[in-house]
């Protein structure tokens, strides 16, 4: 599986830099979804933050650190549903706000910063990897397995299934309206999987042969909510239906720990022509087009979710954000 990490990022900032900063440049990556996908998103910011911070020219530490939040608050705005961009920029910036509360010098706290983004994309990668072996295990020989738009990590656990001789169907709904389950289904085949994609209207039709649906996330809330690609609650509420279970696979960084003080997470609402033609919106002017990014399945429809610190109920998500909080920092 082919993974998105400094590198492939580093190079799509060179290309547009010669116009624009690495914030920018990364700004517009994100929001106009040329970079997608939560996990890709969270090292994408991070890596843009590295490039930021190693060839920016800072007169003093404390113009780096009030430079670097503000890069960091311009990318968090890029995408509001997607928590693993604030988590991943909010990890950097809390380093890097120790840092300046230390009086260290300039090159010392860009250097520490650098580090720090390093071992984000490095410790996001190995998230995916752990979530695709805790995964594969659940697969058995037969098994049909339905999942919706493209999770880097419900990936990984097919592609490591497949590995360790598994031999099962996986259904991909087209997810529209960016038609990511595409892109599910082509590295899926390409992989050598057996894979079918269907309309996102089919999946209670083909729901009666799933043994489960395998999804990834965009955010977890403190009580087992899952945000993820819209359409995600009506798969989960026909899985429900008919008795078939619905797993989640997401890293740690997804989970939304405002909301355990009862912060709502904000669904976000892309341009109505991704919808419909320009065209046919102002032949038809009196015609309302909502296109929301994201939807909410309640934690009822949720069996288990799945990350790399292990394998958890929905109804268990808020004692393992507590104590992922509750973890002393690294200095």
């Amino acid at each position: 599986m082919k993974r998105f990490g400094e590198r492939d990022f580093r190079l799509g900032l060179a290309l547009e830099s010669m116009s624009s900063s690495p914030i920018d440049s990364a700004y517009s990556q994100i929001k106009s979804m040329r970079v997608r996908g939560a996990g890709r998103i969270a090292r994408a910011a991070v890596s843009a933050l590295r490039t930021y911070s190693e060839e920016g020219r800072f007169s003093t530490a404390k113009d780096f650190y009030l430079g670097l939040s503000e890069a960091g608050e311009r990318l968090k705005s890029a995408r509001p549903t997607a928590v693993s961009l604030p988590n991943a920029v909010n990890y950097v910036l809390a380093a890097a706000r120790r840092n300046d509360s230390k009086g260290i010098s300039t090159r010392e706290a860009v250097k520490r910063i650098l580090t720090v983004c390093d071992g984000f994309v490095a410790s996001s990668l190995k998230a995916v990897e752990t979530i695709g072996d805790y995964g594969a295990r659940r697969i058995r020989d037969g098994d049909v397995i339905m999942t919706h738009c493209n999770s880097e990590a419900a990936t990984a656990v097919f592609v490591t299934a497949q590995k360790m001789g598994r031999k099962f169907e996986v259904i991909a709904t087209e997810t529209r309206p960016r038609f990511q389950g595409r892109i599910t289904a082509s590295a899926l085949a390409r992989r050598g999987i057996d894979v079918s994609l269907i309309p996102d209207s089919a999946a209670r039709v083909y729901m009666r042969k799933v043994d489960f649906v395998l999804v990834g996330a965009d955010a977890i809330t403190a009580n087992g909510a899952v945000v993820n690609k819209i359409g995600t609650s009506q798969v989960a509420l026909t899985a429900h239906e008919t008795r078939a279970r619905f797993y989640v696979a997401a890293e740690t960084y997804k989970l939304s720990g405002t909301t355990m003080t009862g912060e709502l997470v904000e669904i976000e609402h892309r341009s109505p022509y991704e919808l419909v033609p320009r065209a046919w919106l102002d032949a038809n002017k009196g015609v309302r087009v909502e296109n929301p990014a994201f939807d909410i399945t309640p934690p009822e429809y949720v069996d288990l979710i799945i990350t790399e610190k292990g394998i958890f109920p929905p109804q268990g998500i808020v004692f393992l954000m507590k104590e992922l909080y509750d973890e002393p920092k690294a200095e």
